[in-house]
């Protein structure tokens, strides 16, 4: 019995590792949208220039975006069908936990180690864990370009990586971005 709990803590570890790294979905469009007319897109100066991120992480958001839209067939034109807008939101999400109790070995006052004294021995304490992590949005807007329209939403919601590893950071927008291209089109999405 006691090998399947040690056995089911290593995957356990896992899932809640992949479970702080994944990216929630949401999308919503205009059911009156003929979204198989759009071929071709631009991005919407006006709206990104909104967008309250640094310079650099927009750049890495429309790179992350003209690779999803050319893989899915789209031309970037300057007379677009769609236009694409972008915008974040943030937020630091702080977690308590209360009554921590746990054990752990290592060097220092045990009252288990020869009667108490400095020296290996098992630790057990209780009180407070705070832990805190920044919470983003970003938000991708298809808007017509003739009605200037919205037609398509999709945003995606996750923990944004404070890491100064240029890789990962840009690793992470590719993802935020594919995953919330997998909501477009919306007829694609209603035949899963």
């Amino acid at each position: 019995m006691k090998k399947i709990k040690y056995l089911a803590l290593p995957a356990l570890i896992l899932l809640f590792m992949s479970s702080c790294t994944s990216v929630r979905v949401l999308s919503d469009y205009d059911k009156k949208a003929d979204f198989n007319a759009y071929k071709s897109y631009a991005f919407y100066k006006t709206g990104i220039d909104k967008a309250q991120i640094s310079d650099l992480d927009k750049k890495r958001i429309l790179r992350a975006i003209e690779t999803e839209m050319s893989s899915r067939g789209f031309v970037k034109s300057q007379q677009p069908d769609l236009l694409v807008s972008i915008f974040t939101k943030e937020r630091e999400q702080v977690d308590v936990y209360n009554n921590y109790w746990g054990g752990g070995f290592g060097w220092g006052w045990s009252p288990f180690y020869w009667g108490g004294g400095f020296g290996p021995g098992w630790g057990w304490g209780g009180g407070t864990n705070v832990s805190t992590r920044t919470q983003g949005s970003l938000y991708i807007d298809l808007i017509d370009a003739k009605n200037k329209e919205l037609v398509w939403q999709g945003k995606g919601v996750g923990t944004l990586n404070n890491s100064r590893n240029i890789e990962k950071k840009e690793m992470r927008i590719q993802e935020f971005v594919s995953e919330i291209l997998t909501q477009y089109p919306p007829d694609a999405v209603a035949s899963k």
